[in-house]
């Protein structure tokens, strides 16, 4: 299993893409799609018109929003590009087809694709994307939209991927025993943000769970003026990553 981090950062952030992940296992899988991870995916030597699935967190638009250019660069490559590609299937909480299938209608030369597009709400249920294991959880994010987290487990490794979240015991039993957790540190332990981790708050769930490793990302602006690393070594004392676009991780 490989990691790479396509996006750590968020929306506002002047030197890092938003949130998006590659997980490497028996197929490409992809964990989140925010604004400027396209061009990393690009980066990665990964072919990306033999992605066939995308896993979401929740939809704020740090997290999706070049899911839109990725999938009209399929469907020009398909139809006009002289190309093919598996079908499509996109994975996601509560509303995920409701909102999916509204793009769909109501972008241009989207609808219909010229292959198979799958949409897909999970359940708390575990599934597999070949002999990929995924389980998800939902985590506390904000009120008003529903948020999961995922458990991928391949040939006796784990990777734990938070999306978006609060401290919360929900986050803690996603992570337990993991080989590797990547978490939401947002902001820094001295000025903690709403609806976020900040980095001592990781440092604290690492520890809890048990996890081998972990892998801070999603960095506001203000976590880069201080050292997130040393705050969640206050609590964690395994190894620990400070994310950064094309990181790449092998378990």
């Amino acid at each position: 299993m490989r990691l790479t981090i396509l996006g750590s950062g968020t929306n506002v952030h002047p030197t890092r893409a938003a949130a998006g992940y590659l997980v490497r296992t028996d197929r490409n899988i992809l964990l989140d799609f925010g604004p400027r991870t396209l061009m990393n995916l690009i980066k990665t030597g990964v072919d990306r018109h033999r992605i066939t699935h995308i896993l979401f967190s929740h939809f704020h638009a740090d997290h999706f929003s070049d899911f839109i250019t990725f999938f009209f660069d399929a469907v020009i490559y398909t139809k006009y590009g002289g190309g093919s590609r598996p079908g499509m299937t996109l994975i996601g909480p509560k509303g995920t087809i409701r909102l999916l299938r509204s793009i769909m209608q109501s972008f241009p030369s989207f609808s219909p694709a010229p292959f198979q597009v799958t949409f897909k709400e999970v359940s708390g249920r575990p599934f597999s994307i070949g002999s990929t294991r995924v389980v998800p959880k939902p985590v506390e994010h904000v009120p008003d939209l529903s948020s999961v987290g995922y458990r991928i487990e391949y040939r006796g490794k784990t990777l734990v991927y938070s999306g978006d979240t609060l401290y919360c015991d929900a986050l803690v039993r996603l992570c337990t025993d993991a080989d590797l957790a990547v978490l939401d540190c947002s902001f820094p332990a001295n000025r903690p943000g709403a609806a976020h981790l900040h980095a001592g708050q990781c440092g604290q769930v690492a520890k809890e769970a048990g996890v081998g490793q972990l892998v801070l990302s999603h960095f506001y602006p203000i976590a880069d003026r201080y050292d997130v690393k040393a705050q969640a070594g206050e609590e964690y004392h395994g190894k620990i990553w400070k994310g950064k676009d094309l990181l790449s991780i092998k378990l």
